[in-house]
C-alpha cells in the first residue's frame, strides 16, 4: 500500500489532552445541577450566556411573539425544509412494523414498537444557532409519536431566537426552554424543581455538551455520541479542486475543532485542492474558524487505489462522507462506517444539514463503526413478548425449559417450567428435577 498524507491534523495525545479537560468541566457542573438544581442553572445560564430570565420557558405568548420576528421568506423556507424531513420520517415510520407469528403450535410471539415517552432535544446556538435542528429531533421525535417532547437552545444576543422557537414550534415541542450548553442538557436529564426529567436526550452541540451526554447515559438514553462536525471528501479526477476546497472549508467553518479529511487517488487534485483551500480562506467570511480548523485538524490523503481509498475511508468513519467519483455506486455499497454519504458532485452536505430531509444528527468520532445517525427509529423501543396459547405448547415447552435451566444449575428456574409441565401435563415430575 501508498498512502501518504500531504497534511496531518494534530496529534491524537494533544486532542486527548483536551478532552480530559473538558471531562473534569462538565462533571463538575452536572454535580452542581444535580444538588442545586434551579439555582444553579440560573447561576450557569448568568456566567456564560448572561441570561438570567423570570423564568426559561417560554410562555405561549412569549412563543408567538418570537415567531412573529421571523420573516415570511424564513419562515416559508422553514415550512419547506420541515415538510421534506417530515416525509422522509414517516417513510422511515412506516418500515418499521409490530409483528406477531405463531412460531410453534399454540405458540404466539410477537414485538411492538413503542415510542420513548419523553425526549430532550438540545438545539446548539453560540456562534451559528442551528435551526436546522430543531427539525432534525424535535420533528422526527414528533412523527414517532413520542407524547412529551422539549426542546431548549441558548439565547442569542440575550433573546430567544426567532427562528429556532418557530422551528421547535411547528415541529411538535411541547416545551421549549430557552437554556444553552451543560445547564440545558444537564437540567433535562437529572430534572429541578421547575423541569421534569426526560427519559432521553438528543441533538448535537460542542464539545462540553457531547461529554455532558456522555457522562448522563444510562441515567437517560442518547441518540448517539456526536463531537465536533467532522467531513470528509472522496475524490477522483472527475471533479475540481474548487469543488473540493469549498465542500471542505464548508464544514470547517462549524468550530475551531472540526476535522476536514480529503482521501483521493490523484496527486494534482490533492496540491491544487490545497492552494485552493488557501485561496479561499483570503476571502471567506468565517476564515478564523475554518483556517484553525484546516490548520489543526485538516488531513489531505493520497492512496494509490480506489481500494486503498475504501479503506482509509472505512477506517477513519467520518460523519459527513462525500463521494465524488466515477466510482460512486461502489462506494455506497461497499462502505460501511460514516454518518452519512452524499453521492455525487451535485450533492452536498450542507443540503443535507439544512434541507434535503435525511437527518443531520450523525455520529462522530468513529462512533459510526456501530451506530448510524438520528432517525425515527432512535425514539422507538421494540419491545418482544409471548404467549402460549394452548395445554400441549405449555408443556412442550416446559419439558425442553426445565432441562436447559437444569443444564445450567438454575434450579428454580426450571420449577418454573416443571410446574407447567404438571398443571397442564398431568406429569408427575419431582421438584428439583428435570423434566424427561
Amino acid at each position: 500500500m501508498a498512502i501518504e498524507f500531504l497534511k496531518r491534523s494534530k496529534a491524537a495525545a494533544e486532542i486527548a489532552a483536551d478532552d480530559a479537560k473538558t471531562r473534569a468541566t462538565v462533571e463538575s457542573i452536572l454535580a452542581d445541577i444535580e444538588a442545586r438544581g434551579d439555582g444553579a442553572v440560573r447561576a450557569l445560564s448568568e456566567k456564560f450566556d448572561n441570561y438570567s430570565p423570570q423564568q426559561f420557558r417560554l410562555t405561549d405568548s412569549e412563543i408567538k411573539a418570537a415567531m412573529n420576528k421571523v420573516s415570511a421568506r424564513d419562515m416559508e423556507d422553514i415550512k419547506f425544509a420541515q415538510k421534506q424531513i417530515r416525509r422522509f420520517a414517516e417513510e422511515q415510520r412506516a418500515s418499521m412494523v409490530d409483528i406477531e407469528v405463531e412460531t410453534l403450535p399454540g405458540v404466539i410471539l410477537g414485538h411492538k414498537n413503542i415510542p420513548v415517552q419523553s425526549v430532550g432535544c438540545y438545539v446548539p446556538g453560540g456562534k451559528f444557532p442551528m435551526v436546522a435542528s430543531a427539525h432534525m429531533s424535535v420533528l422526527t421525535a414528533s412523527v414517532a409519536g413520542v407524547p412529551r417532547i422539549i426542546a431548549s437552545a441558548p439565547p442569542v444576543d440575550g433573546a430567544p431566537h426567532p427562528a429556532i422557537v418557530a422551528a421547535m414550534a411547528m415541529g411538535g415541542a411541547h416545551e421549549i426552554y430557552v437554556l444553552g450548553g451543560i445547564q440545558a442538557v444537564g437540567a433535562m436529564a437529572i430534572g429541578t424543581e421547575s423541569i421534569e426529567p426526560v427519559h432521553m436526550l438528543v441533538g448535537p452541540g460542542n464539545a462540553f455538551v457531547a461529554e455532558a451526554k456522555r457522562q448522563l447515559y444510562g441515567r437517560v438514553g442518547i441518540d448517539l455520541f456526536a463531537g465536533p462536525t467532522e467531513t470528509m471528501i472522496i475524490a477522483d479526477a472527475v471533479v475540481d479542486a474548487e469543488l473540493c476546497a469549498t465542500d471542505l472549508l464548508g464544514q470547517a467553518e462549524h468550530g475551531y475543532n472540526s476535522p476536514a479529511c480529503m482521501i483521493t487517488n490523484s496527486r494534482k487534485l490533492a496540491e491544487a485542492t490545497m492552494a485552493e483551500i488557501e485561496r479561499l480562506l483570503k476571502i471567506l467570511p468565517t476564515q478564523e474558524t475554518a483556517s484553525a480548523s484546516w490548520a489543526d485538524y485538516g488531513d489531505m490523503i493520497v492512496c494509490d487505489s480506489y481500494d486503498e481509498m475504501l479503506e482509509v475511508a472505512n477506517d477513519m468513519a467520518y460523519e459527513h462522507v462525500q463521494v465524488m467519483t466515477e466510482r460512486d455506486d461502489w462506494f455506497l455499497e461497499n462502505m460501511h462506517s460514516y454518518g452519512a454519504l452524499f453521492l455525487g458532485a451535485r450533492t452536498n452536505v450542507a443540503n443535507g444539514d439544512k434541507v434535503i430531509g435525511t437527518n443531520h444528527t450523525l455520529p462522530t468520532k468513529k462512533a459510526g463503526r456501530y451506530t448510524g445517525g438520528l432517525w425515527v427509529g432512535k425514539f422507538l423501543k421494540t419491545h418482544s413478548y409471548q404467549k402460549v396459547m394452548s395445554d400441549e405448547a405449555a408443556v412442550m415447552i416446559g419439558e425442553y425449559g426445565s432441562r436447559l435451566c437444569m443444564l445450567e444449575g438454575f434450579v428454580g428456574h426450571a420449577e418454573q417450567c416443571n410446574i407447567r409441565v404438571r398443571r397442564y401435563g398431568g406429569r408427575n415430575i419431582p421438584y428439583g428435577k428435570a423434566a424427561e
